[in-house]
């Protein structure tokens, strides 16, 4: 039993620092990537879709990406849900194709988005420690029913606490890096 709520606190912990690097991911750092657009979605005949479901998304050069849609009607539909992202980005057409460049990042827009990088790695430890909070929960709750012994249940959660402590480790890591990227110039 013991060994099975590891496991699943490990799981759920690893998902969490996925989800902090795909929100990292969005976070631009004056560099073009097609993944900037993925979360971004269009009104395509009254349903909400993805746009990287209605258009070929690919990156022209290091510092644009083209976005080709697969219906010429909905082209406008998407270079408006770009714009009105809080992306920062101004999308022009050209012809079939929308043209995205990416504006190079002031120094104050670098340190906001520093202070953005920050909450979601606030939110991704919190996340981590919500996850310790329920497999300690459940460590007293098999205590309370004497499914395990008190020194096995001190044990488990000092594990608990170690994989809590790796995984904020991680977290700092990835935002060490993150921010040092969107700090050169």
């Amino acid at each position: 039993m013991i060994a099975e709520l590891k496991k699943n606190t490990e799981a759920r912990m690893q998902k969490s620092i996925e989800a902090f690097k795909v929100d990292l991911s969005k976070v631009r750092t004056g560099r073009a990537h097609s993944g900037i657009l993925d979360h971004l979605t269009v009104d395509y005949y009254g349903s909400q879709t993805p746009i990287n479901q209605v258009a070929k998304v690919s990156l022209l050069d290091a510092r644009t990406i083209g976005v080709v849609p697969f219906d010429k009607k909905i082209a406008q539909a998407i270079e408006k849900a770009i714009r009105e992202s809080n992306l920062g980005l101004n999308p022009a057409a050209a012809g079939d194709m929308i043209r995205v460049p990416m504006p190079a990042l002031t120094e104050e827009r670098r340190k906001e988005l520093t202070k953005i990088v920050h909450k979601e790695a606030e939110s991704a430890k919190i996340s981590v420690r919500n996850v310790r909070r329920d497999s300690i929960h459940s460590l007293k709750e098999a205590l309370k029913e004497k499914n395990i012994s008190e020194n096995d249940e001190r044990r488990a959660a000092d594990d608990v606490q170690k994989l809590t402590d790796r995984h904020i480790a991680e977290i700092d890591k990835l935002l060490a890096h993150k921010e040092a990227e969107l700090m050169a110039v």
